[in-house]
């Protein structure tokens, strides 16, 4: 049984597992959310944009199961456990860093990448239906009209001139689909705007998020790190 100061950080290291397990659940939680709303965009990005959200739950998963790895080896001062838990939260910690930077980095990229992709969606307009409903639900959800400007959606010749979506009231009877859509009725502004600053928001957070978390897990390496001398040091009186 280690004694004194050993003993703090055996239960430092205990609540700091604590913390893991509530972050971990956090990460799925949040990987999930990212996951729902990129399937809502699925007809625009397909499966190439799908890898984020289910990068975040893995990751949760693997730091939930290192926790374990924590928590016993803290309860039980198992060296092995110990160990293997801060050779973990090591690699995991250095994934981290990666996976933050790499995100700031490429949040830069993504504005070429979504106009490319939503240019070439617009011209599928009533042409796919999936296409189609998640225009609608990009610009419903955006409060806007159009990749760059409304001025784009007569040129598709519509029977409404513009989506009933671009309206800023559906329920008016301006926005009625019988006829041609008045520009007073709809949404000035374009959707790339308002999508791309959406997204990069949340790689951002994530970013931030994953390299806070990634200092925090030195702290916890430390610990184990010091009390699997301990243990270790225990063994060898004994």
């Amino acid at each position: 049984m280690v004694e004194g100061g050993m003993k703090c950080v055996k239960f430092l290291l205990f609540a700091f597992n604590l913390v893991f397990v509530i972050a971990a659940i956090a990460l799925i939680a949040v990987g999930a959310y990212v996951q729902i709303k990129l399937v809502d965009y699925y007809d625009f990005f397909g499966n190439e944009y799908t890898g984020p959200g289910i990068l975040l739950i893995v990751v949760g998963v693997f730091i939930f199961l290192i926790a374990f790895f924590g928590c016993m080896g803290a309860l039980k001062e198992n060296y092995c456990l110990t160990m293997s838990f801060a050779v973990l939260l090591a690699v995991v910690f250095i994934l981290m860093i990666a996976g933050g930077i790499a995100a700031y980095v490429l949040r830069n990229e993504i504005e070429d990448e979504v106009e490319g992709i939503l240019i070439k969606a617009e011209k599928n307009y009533n042409v796919s239906t999936g296409v189609t409903s998640t225009w609608d639900r990009l610009q419903r959800e955006f409060t806007c009209c159009g990749v760059k400007t409304p001025a784009e959606w007569p040129l598709f010749n519509l029977t409404t001139v513009y989506p009933v979506s671009c309206c800023k009231d559906e329920s008016s009877s301006d926005c009625s689909t019988s006829g041609p859509i008045s520009v007073s009725a709809i949404n000035d502004k374009g959707c790339e705007d308002a999508f791309i600053s959406w997204m990069k928001e949340k790689v951002a957070i994530i970013g931030g998020v994953g390299i806070g978390l990634a200092f925090i897990m030195v702290v916890g390496v430390l610990f184990a790190c010091c009390l699997a001398r301990a243990i270790r040091k225990e063994y060898e009186v004994v």
